[in-house]
């Protein structure tokens, strides 16, 4: 094979290749066609979406493993009450329950200024998102390095109605997660999907 691809640089054969060397040149091509579709796929790949019925408790066994380090959590709420909802890191089916969770959050409202809505060292549990009644909340988590050996960190941003919530959580120990709990308001509806960042 004589020459390449101008934009990708793939090898093609030439009008003075011989025939023989068909199979080799068409794997080469095949081989570096393969290469770079991959490196330009999508930085985000789906790992599950779950919709959400009258659903008071979520649970996400082996979402995080050694294929991802990062993590992007993005959840559509329909409906269900006006609540604060909670997360907690879970491996091998069992929630930590233990006072590992920091967090805190800042809130943008249309008819105030921004304003410290609270947060806690030593918790329980790591605040979600907050959730309005009727209009539900829209929003995203970034979580860094739930399944290494190491403390896991994530930030948020949501919306519902006429107020912006961002925030985010910190858990001390140093254990590999493969999933999480939601604690959500009585009969929340909607859409949560899980996904990882490529590495």
């Amino acid at each position: 094979m004589a020459t390449t691809t101008p934009n990708y640089g793939w090898p093609v054969p030439t009008s003075t290749d011989l025939v023989k060397d068909g199979a080799t040149a068409i794997e080469a091509l095949g081989d570096a066609i393969d290469a770079t579709v991959f490196s330009q796929a999508s930085a985000l790949t789906l790992i599950t979406t779950r919709t959400l019925t009258a659903s008071s408790s979520e649970i996400f066994n082996n979402v995080f493993s050694t294929t991802y380090d990062n993590y992007k959590i993005i959840y559509a709420f329909e409906a269900g009450s006006t609540v604060v909802n909670t997360i907690r890191l879970r491996v091998g089916g069992t929630d930590d329950t233990g006072a590992n969770y920091n967090h805190s959050s800042i809130q943008w409202q249309t008819t105030s200024a921004p304003g410290n809505n609270g947060g806690a060292n030593g918790a329980t549990s790591a605040l979600f998102n907050n959730q309005h009644a009727t209009s539900g909340s829209r929003g995203f988590w970034e979580i860094q390095s739930p399944f290494l050996a190491k403390p896991t960190m994530g930030q948020r941003s949501g919306v519902y109605v006429t107020l912006a919530d961002y925030g985010f959580f910190t858990h001390n120990l140093s254990t590999s997660y493969d999933g999480f709990t939601l604690t959500l308001g009585a009969a929340t509806t909607g859409k949560i999907s899980v996904y990882g960042f490529k590495k």
